[in-house]
């Protein structure tokens, strides 16, 4: 393993060396100028005119435009005094100070462009960035400025991204498929889906600056996520001061919920502190009730009729705190600590009626269970950014650690009753404590260096360690006593180590740029369940990408990308113990599963920067999927690794405009999902079927008050053996800004009509059975958040280097 990490490492740095020098002996000794145009956020102005004017006269020397990053450049420029002048539709001429040019190379400061308002009469017009605009390698949400900012929370923004669904579990898929990784600036929030549903309903929409969807991941992020990334980027750090925000939210379905966080944020000199604390108490509750017929080797049919009620209390505490410290004026360290320390309560009351005619009780069992669990993390970042020179080059360096340690106690009590209810015999009473505990490191370093003026260099490595370790101790009730339960009772050791390397070279011409990347990662794991033969892999992948963006005229652009991606399995799903539902009922982990490979090629086209259409198309080989097993008289949920998933998708998202005071959105999701298999128990698999999601948004304005609708349609459909049935539904909230937008309030009513259910079925591998589950999905609510000091503080971006391991931990929610 160390040779073959060695030679990725030396490679990559072999390869660093030769662009550098190959450019170096290439160029011809000449004096260039560089700059960059950046407006009042720090963030950069692309395609701006900047001239090189003479300092006597003010004559244009010559003339350029900012590329995508806001970075110019002048060559051939010979000694003297110089002034750079920029200019751009909406905003106002920003001039640099007179400068002198006698060395070969010259970096201007940042020119600051401030937004041009003009007045006329009492109307103002102030020019801004779109609501969705289409980049090279991801589609952005300028949340910033926009309608959607004030009194939404981060998760309602989210929904309203183009082809983002999250469904009733707050599981998040993109174009359709599910494994979405999501990270707040460029940093995983190593949250389970519930957690970071949470921890994104308390963060404030006015805190948000934009929201990127990357389906495409280029080399620089980890391999993993087949459907892509979404990253969350918040408002940048800007002035010196304090400043932060309150947010309180009560809620009421079935029962009360509710929900505070606290945002601070201090920069005072060369340190910035902040930090976030989040508390909510979250009670849930769900109805399950499945219809399945098991049909025997000699045709007999075994009918139940179950119905689950499944109510669930959540209590959770999260926290991120951090500072930043600038060492010189090219010199960045930073330090975060963060985690949670969250219970959940879960009750399952089960009643099963078994019948060999339909219709006709032959007995009937009835389960009652309750499970406690407590999960806690503790997450340590350090970093460091250091930019080399004024030229671009930069390098940065992060450490991960992160402890995970999750407990679980549970009660299993089973009844069994004759036809006429009166008792069968002895109850069935089964226990077990579960404690688990994952420990993760990680290291990465990422480097850019500037080739010229047009060219780009990205190269990087990165090293993560695993360990998780899983005790299921089980017991039975035997003479009123508990004892051990040998067929349960076991323990499931995993480890896990990746190193990888990456390296991607961008290039920019007049109306279009092309990026390439490489990344390659080896893996090592062991699967080791005690009494059983461990499970060892080894394997060195490639994972190259490509994107190619063009503008073809003022008002069209498109683009083409390609990645290979690779998805392993998450760490619970690795995990083969045994958790019942009911006797004839239970989920088993599967420690044989093998990572997912995905080719994604993606077309994109944009119209006057609003009207946006995507094209995709992937191919899964060993998709990782959720199955429905039948053994004798028993059905089991696991997962399993499906031999191909074909996958078409179109994405189409256009706002519009009907009047001053009422705008919207509408996107359509269509896609199709194919799986193909054999060998599995029970039969095989090849089915596949076409879907689409629709979506719309209507804002309204009345005097001093928003008022927003939203509705959606999620039509019928087959994902892996599960047939998935049609949803949809209505959600509405009126807001108010006081105080200068400093304290909103905002009510809302999710779910108006109480339609939305999660209902399935399958006749796949054996199986005949109908889930029907309706959650209380309707819920009024009320949300009051203050803003105060100094709103433009924020703490500075980085991304650590844990990002893939931490996300593959379930628990907490």
């Amino acid at each position: 393993m160390k040779s073959i990490t060695t030679k990725i490492y030396y490679t990559l740095l072999l390869t660093i060396w030769g662009f550098s020098a190959a450019f170096a002996q290439t160029a011809k000794p000449t004096i260039t100028i560089t700059g960059k145009l950046v407006g009042e956020q720090n963030t950069p102005i692309d395609y701006a005119t900047v001239s090189l004017l003479k300092a006597t006269d003010s004559t244009v020397v010559k003339g350029t435009l900012t590329n995508v990053d806001g970075v110019y450049a002048f060559d051939n420029i010979s000694p003297g005094n110089y002034i750079v002048k920029g200019t751009t539709v909406g905003y106002n001429k920003a001039a640099s100070a007179v400068f002198s040019v006698t060395n070969a190379r010259l970096a201007v400061p940042d020119l600051t462009m401030h937004p041009n308002v003009k007045s006329l009469n009492t109307v103002t017009i102030t020019s801004s960035r779109p609501l969705i605009e289409r980049k090279i390698d991801r589609t952005v949400m300028n949340v910033e400025n926009s309608v959607l900012a004030a009194g939404n929370t981060a998760l309602e923004i989210l929904q309203k991204a183009p082809g983002v669904d999250v469904d009733k579990d707050d599981n998040i898929s993109l174009n359709g498929k599910q494994g979405v990784t999501v990270m707040i600036n460029d940093k995983l929030t190593y949250l389970s889906p519930a957690q970071l549903a949470t921890l994104l309903r308390s963060t404030d929409g006015t805190t948000i600056q934009s929201i990127e969807i990357i389906t495409n991941p280029s080399a620089k992020y980890d391999a993993s996520g087949n459907s892509g990334i979404i990253n969350i980027k918040l408002k940048k750090n800007k002035q010196s001061g304090t400043n932060g925000s309150v947010n309180i939210g009560v809620g009421r379905n079935k029962r009360s919920r509710d929900n505070m966080s606290l945002n601070l944020n201090h920069k005072e000199g060369n340190l910035n502190l902040f930090g976030t604390f989040s508390h909510g108490d979250n009670p849930r509750y769900r109805e399950m009730n499945i219809e399945r017929i098991i049909t025997d080797g000699t045709g007999k049919h075994t009918y139940f009729s179950q119905l689950s009620q499944m109510p669930q209390i959540n209590h959770y505490n999260n926290y991120n705190l951090g500072a930043d410290y600038d060492v010189s004026s090219k010199n960045t360290i930073g330090v975060v600590v963060s985690g949670y320390s969250n219970t959940e309560h879960d009750g399952n009351y089960n009643h099963t009626i078994i019948g060999s005619t339909l219709g006709v009780p032959d007995s009937s069992l009835s389960t009652n269970s309750s499970i406690n669990q407590s999960y806690k993390n503790f997450t340590l970042n350090l970093n460091d950014r250091l930019k080399i020179d004024t030229l671009g080059q930069e390098l940065g360096i992060d450490l991960d650690y992160s402890k995970f340690n999750n407990n679980s106690k549970a009660d299993y009590n089973t009844d069994y009753f004759l036809p006429n209810g009166s008792i069968q015999h002895a109850p069935q009473l089964l226990r077990n404590q579960t404690p688990s505990n994952i420990e993760i490191y990680s290291g990465k370093a990422d480097y850019t260096k500037p080739l010229n003026k047009t060219m780009k260099l990205e190269a990087g490595v990165k090293f993560s360690s695993v360990k998780t370790d899983n005790d299921l101790q089980a017991q039975k009730s035997s003479g009123g006593l508990y004892v051990n339960d040998t067929s349960r009772t076991n323990r499931f050791i995993y480890k896990e180590k990746i190193d990888a390397g990456y390296v991607n070279l961008n290039k920019e011409y007049k109306n279009g740029s092309v990026q390439l990347g490489l990344r390659a990662e080896y893996t090592q794991s062991n699967g080791d369940l005690l009494g059983s033969t461990p499970v060892d892999r080894s394997y060195l992948n490639l994972f190259p990408s490509m994107f190619i963006n063009q503008k073809l005229n003022k008002k069209n652009e498109i683009g083409f990308s390609y990645s290979r991606r690779i998805d392993r399995p998450s760490y619970d799903n690795l995990n083969p113990f045994i958790y019942y539902l009911d006797p004839y009922t239970y989920s088993q982990g599967n420690s044989f599963l093998k990572p997912q490979y995905t080719n994604n090629f993606e077309f994109t086209y944009t119209y006057n920067k609003t009207i946006n259409v995507s094209m995709g198309y992937s191919k899964t080989t060993d998709a990782i999927t959720e199955l429905i097993l039948t053994q004798g008289n028993k059905s089991f949920e696991t997962h399993a690794n499906l031999q191909v998933q074909n996958s078409y998708n179109i994405n189409v998202y256009s706002p519009y405009t009907i009047a001053n005071w009422w705008t919207g959105n509408f996107n359509f999701n269509g896609f199709y999902l194919g799986f193909k298999s054999n060998g599995l128990i029970g039969g095989s698999v090849d089915n596949g079927k076409k879907a689409f999601v629709f979506r719309t948004t209507q804002n309204f304005m009345f005097g001093k008050f928003k008022a927003e609708v939203s509705g959606d349609y999620h039509s019928s459909l087959t994902y892996g053996i599960f047939n998935i049935f049609p949803r949809h539904g209505i959600d509405a909230a009126i807001s108010r800004s006081f105080a200068n937008k400093k304290f909103n309030v905002k009510l809302g009513l999710d779910d108006i009509f109480n339609t939305r259910r999660n209902d399935i079925s399958s006749n796949e591998l054996s199986n005949d059975f109908t889930v029907k589950q309706k959650s209380d999905s309707r819920l009024l609510k009320l949300n009051i958040t203050y803003n105060f000091g100094n709103s433009k503080i924020k703490n500075r971006e980085h991304r650590g280097g844990a990002e893939d391991e931490k996300g593959r931990v379930g628990g907490g929610n």
